[in-house]
């Protein structure tokens, strides 16, 4: 693996890793958050390796995976999931309906979140 597919590979561990805590200690605004960053830099190491330059300057999963031509290969379940995570990446930084998104978040919709999240990864390194 080259050394910047490397990269970003680390970094979507690590972030995993912080969405599992983060769902540990109940702090579930940001397992959502966690779980996107994960995403967003597994997609950004599919990215660097398939094409060979520097990843986009963008927290779009959608787009980040279009830019990198995996999104043709996602099953419906797989769109699905990146359609529910893109906007935690923004609700968690700036929410504007705090109580209601927290509300939302119960444990099991993150530990929901988290399962999908780590299986993405995972597809995707396969793909690496």
């Amino acid at each position: 693996m080259r050394n910047n597919t490397k990269y970003w590979t680390e970094l979507s561990d690590y972030d995993i890793k912080t969405a599992e805590a983060m769902l540990a200690s109940k702090r579930y605004l940001y397992v959502g958050f966690m779980a996107h960053q994960a995403i967003e830099k597994i997609l950004k190491a599919y990215f660097v390796h398939i094409k060979n330059e520097t990843a986009p300057f963008s927290h779009s999963l959608s787009f980040l995976a279009k830019q990198s031509d995996i999104f043709k290969n996602f099953s419906e379940p797989q769109k699905n999931f990146i359609d529910l995570l893109e906007p935690l990446n923004i609700e968690a930084r700036y929410p504007t309906h705090k109580q209601q998104l927290m509300e939302s978040l119960t444990q099991e919709r993150c530990a929901e979140i988290l399962k999908n999240a780590q299986e993405l990864q995972r597809w995707i390194m396969q793909k690496l």
